[in-house]
């Protein structure tokens, strides 16, 4: 399903891109897709495309957003701005232009603490949470590997250069990936508007996490996890991860009621969620959150 690009202004006049599938007036719950640190909407094309056109058991709108100094969003001329609530602020500016009230989020590392804090300031617009490989625990060694690959990432000028790039980041976590799989997430990562090839995203996002000491473990954020306590869960583990730990897994699902849990072989942090297996999985999530919602109303 093609996709509408929209544009918006941040709070601060920033100006800010999302990618729109299907139509507002479609009856399913809209779904939101909130992207990884330096990644962009263009992750969640395939996942957009099934729920848009009606894998969760009916079409829905699918929005994903690009953060300011990602995608097609202007690149912030201040790099202190690329923290989280300032993110949040921009998430909220998204959903106001969107006209979106209420709906599913699917956040992928990053994006999961998003969803975490919007739970927190606007719980009544969080109908259904899935939180990809990202929980109130981050494993350091994970979170140091993404600084210092984020510290060095190269800048391909095309396609073969830029798949090239992906496998030697993540062929030894990603075995399971086929070389369509590679080619679509090389052309997420890399490829501009333009079609030209080169980082797509500022890499002044690597500053505000050289001030954090990964010598010490991260300190964990149970209180923000406990604001989805109330609303519906789907955590994803990658069984490669280096973020997501299997025993914060655990905790999660014994800490929340209402939490399901899906482990994606073959992949590490975080899942791409182009299989079948894993998109139909978080569509069977949005069937369950919206079929709750009957119930109860």
């Amino acid at each position: 399903m093609p996709f509408v690009s929209r544009y918006f202004s941040a709070p601060d006049g920033l100006k800010l891109h999302m990618r729109d599938y299907g139509a507002a007036q479609d009856q399913g719950l809209p779904v939101v897709c909130l992207p990884g640190l330096s990644r962009n909407a263009a992750d969640f094309a395939p996942l957009a495309d099934a729920l848009a056109t009606g894998a969760a058991g009916q079409k829905r709108r699918v929005v994903a957003i690009d953060y300011r100094g990602r995608g097609r969003s202007d690149f912030d001329p201040d790099w202190r701005n690329y923290e989280i609530p300032v993110e949040n602020a921009d998430i909220d500016a998204m959903l106001t232009a969107a006209e979106v009230h209420a709906a599913i989020f699917v956040g992928t590392s990053r994006g999961g603490f998003h969803v975490m804090s919007l739970a927190v300031r606007r719980p009544a617009l969080v109908r259904g949470a899935v939180l990809n490989d990202i929980g109130p625990v981050i494993e350091p060694q994970g979170f140091s590997r993404i600084r210092h690959y984020l510290r060095h990432m190269a800048a391909p000028g095309s396609l073969p250069d830029a798949i090239d790039c992906v496998k030697k980041i993540m062929s030894a976590q990603f075995p399971a990936l086929s070389e369509a799989d590679f080619e679509l997430h090389a052309r997420a990562t890399f490829q501009r508007a333009d079609g030209s090839f080169g980082l797509s995203f500022d890499p002044k996002l690597v500053r505000p996490l050289d001030t954090l000491n990964l010598e010490e473990p991260l300190p964990p954020v149970w209180p923000l996890f406990d604001a989805l306590a109330e609303i519906p869960l789907l955590v994803i583990r990658a069984a490669n991860s280096d973020v997501l730990a299997p025993a914060t897994l655990v905790e999660m699902a014994r800490r929340h009621k209402r939490c399901a849990t899906y482990v994606v072989e073959g992949q590490g942090h975080a899942p791409l969620l182009y299989d079948k297996a894993s998109i139909g999985r978080i569509a069977e999530f949005v069937a369950d959150v919206e079929a709750q919602a009957k119930v109860a109303a």
